[in-house]
């Protein structure tokens, strides 16, 4: 121990033993232990130091990488929006103020002006011929069917036959009571006679006027075989058949009266309110043909249950009106002042009418919602929504959003 206390620092190791053979021959094994202990401590140090630094060279690559991708996605981006959305060419026009027919559209069927009813006036009869049908057109007085008259002919013959025999008794109650006035002086005929004469003769009187009147009857009967048409028109409907025994007021027929048909237009109170006799209408018949008309009467009352009243539309007489049929119609209510657009201005989307306003200063177009109301000649009303003197995109608006910048050009340039 005293030995190595008088060693220099340089005669030690990095372990702290002397290097010579004396000093270091009892600590050989412990050395090497302590100097491999140092040396692995090193390692482990070094070997860190390696992983952080490999650690943070991938960190920096990563977010180098990151952000020169996220550059290139934003100009891609930039270029494609530059690619795909290029300013539009568009024409520019205002909506132009002009005056329109004021016209209210309703619906309705057209039904008979008048619709007679033929019935029999006689019963217990059997018709044995028929001379009109469905769709025939008669005349008024024409014949339309005959009932069995073989027993009436009989009833008129036994009433005339009853008749001249009133007659007979008539005359002679009316010579007995001559010749009683004329014996009256002579004192042939009492007073009584001669009144029982005058009896005789009132007797006979009513009795001939109740033959006369039976004799009436049967006549009146007979031409009542004959059913006539009550009024010139179109048969509608046939109830008669041959064979059938009729009751007397039993229906045989329906005409429609001067085969007039007219249209009547359901309408509600504030559409009454508009309405007034002698108004021109509209109505369109099934197939597309269309018919003028005039209105002849309106509703006193509304029904309680629909609140809807009629408006009587008279129809002129043509074979293609068809009554029961359900149409369309308007009624001309007169001019009124209309703001309009052509039709390809209108862009519908979810169930909404828009056009497109052209803001000239920052060149860009804007969606404008509006009310349409009345259609004409490829035109449609604007009701709200822009005012006359807007600037809209005439059409194409289909390709148009909200916001779109866009290149104004004239008609011959878009043309």
């Amino acid at each position: 121990m005293l030995s190595r206390q008088n060693k220099t620092p340089s005669q030690f190791n990095v372990t702290g033993f002397c290097t010579e053979s004396r000093c270091t021959r009892p600590w050989g094994a412990a050395g090497r232990y302590f100097r491999a202990l140092i040396q692995q401590e090193h390692t482990m140090k070094y070997k860190k130091r390696i992983i952080f630094i490999i650690l943070f060279a991938t960190i920096a690559i990563v977010g180098a990488l990151c952000a020169t991708t996220r550059i290139g996605q934003v100009k891609a981006a930039e270029d494609k929006a530059a690619t795909v959305r290029p300013s539009l060419a568009v024409r520019v026009v205002q909506p132009s103020q002009e005056t329109w027919p004021l016209t209210l559209t309703a619906n309705g069927a057209l039904a008979a002006w008048q619709e007679a009813t033929i019935s029999a006036e006689t019963g217990g009869l059997r018709i044995v011929a028929l001379h009109a049908d469905i769709g025939s057109r008669v005349k008024r007085g024409q014949l339309l069917a005959e009932l069995n008259s073989e027993t009436v002919k009989a009833e008129l013959q036994k009433a005339e036959a009853v008749t001249a025999s009133a007659r007979a008794s008539l005359r002679e109650a009316q010579a007995n009571v001559r010749r009683g006035h004329a014996v009256k002086e002579s004192g042939a005929l009492s007073g009584q006679q001669i009144e029982q004469y005058e009896i005789a003769e009132q007797t006979a009187k009513a009795d001939l006027a109740s033959a006369e009147a039976s004799l009436s009857a049967a006549r009146i009967k007979l031409k009542q075989t004959r059913i006539l048409a009550v009024d010139s028109g179109v048969i509608s409907s046939r109830a008669a058949t041959l064979g059938m025994d009729v009751a007397s007021g039993s229906e045989l027929f329906r005409m429609v009266r001067e085969e007039r048909v007219e249209w009547r237009a359901e309408v509600d109170a504030n559409q009454l309110a508009q309405l007034k006799k002698g108004q021109m209408a509209t109505v369109t018949l099934p197939g597309g043909a269309t018919v003028e008309g005039q209105v002849r009467q309106l509703s006193p009352t509304l029904d309680s249950k629909t609140r809807t009243a009629f408006a009587y539309i008279e129809l002129p007489v043509q074979t293609r009106i068809r009554a029961g049929a359900y149409v369309t119609g308007r009624i001309d209510l007169g001019q009124q002042a209309a703001l309009t657009v052509p039709n390809s201005a209108i862009v519908l989307r979810d169930g909404r009418s828009y056009v497109f306003e052209v803001d000239s200063v920052r060149n860009v177009v804007i969606q404008r919602e509006v009310v349409t109301g009345r259609t004409r000649d490829n035109r449609i009303e604007i009701v709200t929504g822009i005012a006359q003197s807007t600037p809209i995109v005439p059409s194409g608006g289909a390709f148009l959003n909200d916001g779109d910048s866009v290149r104004i050009v004239s008609s011959k340039e878009a043309a």
